[in-house]
């Protein structure tokens, strides 16, 4: 199956859902009963393989159909879930070639009567999409309550554990870095699923604890694993707090929300098993919240630190299928990075990670952008920073970009304040947005659609930006000269 940039933006939907609504009319005629739906697809072509992502209910009238065996064999290589075939105006009924096809390959077939149009049968996918979105949203509010209400409790983390066993109906524990059950809720899974669940949690097991060496060469250990054991769904969890926790979970089925119901319980035991509770975090979080008001670095300094040595890293990051971010969203992928510091601008979440920390990966269904370590006093350069990788990491299509200094090599032959003086000279008639945008349309290289997507503004308007720029610098932009001074002098200047 090709792979999908980023997953669907809603649960699944059962195809005998969409079979269920009677004014449609659809009937299954081949192939296996139950299917899952993400997406809805209309082609008409020979092969329409290279523009499938998987999940969809492809809708054909056949005008193309030749070989109906290597078509639906196709179909299922490319991971399509059903096949809706329109009877009329091509074909009178559907081919029993068809149907034999897609009785042999497994994959479900739907009779689409003549008087149903194709976007009917989109509309009613969507419109159960939706249904089974606000579903979704009820059980995750539910939960969220219900595991706020349990850390409130005087035990808080044995609490949240038998909630969660609740919410899922499964087994779930909390282990300490070699493997030892600190505290358990729910059933008694059989003794292969124990041992599979210490498995899977020394996948998100931290490479290296406080107090241990790290090697430089061992790759970081991912936040979340899953796997299951016949009928039963595995999960672990990474906890933040740098004491090595691990939350597993074992459940009969796996369900649409599951993941952000245990994601809302990860950030609640990270932080109810963090060394670092009381007035070291208030005041850290105080100083978050104050900088993000407008205060001064210098003014926040002592409550995250002395400034001597104190250094933070910036992330910032944006979900990949492009839905909104909340607060939810935020503390969930804080606690994964090891962070309590989080918070949602817009669409955009910004979590601060103190130095010094486990190297940034990339985290499941995120694009990340990292800045460079930073005393508290220069924390909007980093901010800075990381708004500028993340710009780039979506527009170069990788899950994780990171800033890379531009001190060394021919730069760092400049000292800087000549650096900064030359810049701001050779500079001066652009605005900030322009000479921001000319710097990002630099560093992708001159491409268009890149820088766009990048600053999220319309290719048009990149075009128009950079006529400009090349207008009030009066020079040619398509000289590699001009573009190699202008970089550095970019790279160079304050932002």
């Amino acid at each position: 199956m090709p792979d999908s940039p980023a997953g669907p933006p809603t649960p699944p939907i059962p195809l005998a859902e969409l079979l269920a609504r009677e004014e449609l009319g659809l009937r299954r005629i081949a192939g296996p009963e139950h299917a899952d739906l993400l997406w809805v697809h209309t082609s008409e072509m020979a092969d329409p393989y290279p523009y499938l992502l998987g999940g969809e209910l492809l809708l054909t009238a056949g005008v193309q159909l030749a070989d109906a065996d290597t078509y639906v064999a196709r179909l299922v290589q490319a991971g399509a879930s059903a096949l809706g075939f329109g009877v009329a105006p091509v074909h009178d009924t559907v081919p029993a070639a068809l149907v034999e096809a897609c009785e042999h390959h497994g994959l479900p077939l739907v009779e689409v009567p003549p008087e149903t149009r194709f976007t009917t049968i989109a509309r009613a996918v969507w419109r159960l999409m939706a249904e089974a979105r606000h579903r979704e949203l009820r059980r995750v509010t539910r939960a969220q309550q219900a595991l706020a209400t349990a850390a409130a409790r005087p035990d808080p983390v044995p609490a949240v554990l038998r909630q969660l066993a609740v919410q899922l109906e499964g087994r779930v524990a909390l282990l300490t870095a070699d493997g030892g059950v600190l505290h358990a809720a729910g059933g008694h899974p059989a003794p292969d699923v124990r041992a599979a669940l210490a498995r899977l949690a020394r996948v998100v097991t931290p490479a290296a604890l406080p107090g241990t060496p790290s090697s430089p060469s061992r790759k970081p250990s991912p936040s979340s694993a899953t796997d299951t054991r016949g009928d039963t769904h595995l999960f672990a969890y990474a906890l933040g707090g740098g004491q090595g926790l691990t939350l597993v979970l074992a459940t009969p089925r796996r369900d649409s929300g599951d993941h952000t119901v245990a994601g809302i319980a990860v950030v609640l035991l990270s932080l109810l098993t963090a060394p670092h509770q009381g007035a070291d975090a208030a005041g850290r979080s105080a100083a978050l919240v104050r900088l993000l008001l407008g205060a001064a670095p210098q003014d926040v300094a002592p409550l995250l630190g002395d400034g001597d040595g104190d250094d933070w890293t910036v992330v910032h990051a944006r979900r990949a299928d492009g839905t909104p971010a909340d607060a939810l969203n935020a503390g969930a992928l804080g606690a994964a990075l090891g962070s309590a510091l989080s918070e949602v601008d817009r669409d955009t979440v910004r979590i601060l990670l103190p130095c010094p920390h486990e190297a940034v990966a990339p985290q499941p269904g995120w694009t990340l952008g990292v800045s460079g370590p930073a005393p508290v006093t220069a924390l909007p350069d980093a901010d800075t920073q990381a708004s500028r990788a993340l710009g780039h990491a979506e527009a170069t299509r990788t899950p994780l970009g990171t800033h890379r200094p531009g001190a060394g090599g021919l730069a760092g032959l400049i000292p800087a304040d000549r650096a900064e003086a030359h810049a701001r000279a050779l500079l001066a008639p652009l605005t900030d947005p322009l000479a921001e945008t000319l710097r990002c349309w630099l560093s992708l290289h001159g491409s268009w659609d890149r820088t766009a997507v990048a600053l999220k503004v319309h290719r048009n308007t990149v075009r128009q930006r950079i006529a400009r720029c090349a207008a009030l610098l009066d020079t040619d932009l398509d000289d590699m000269d001009v573009r190699t001074e202008l970089w550095f002098a970019l790279r160079g200047r304050t932002p």
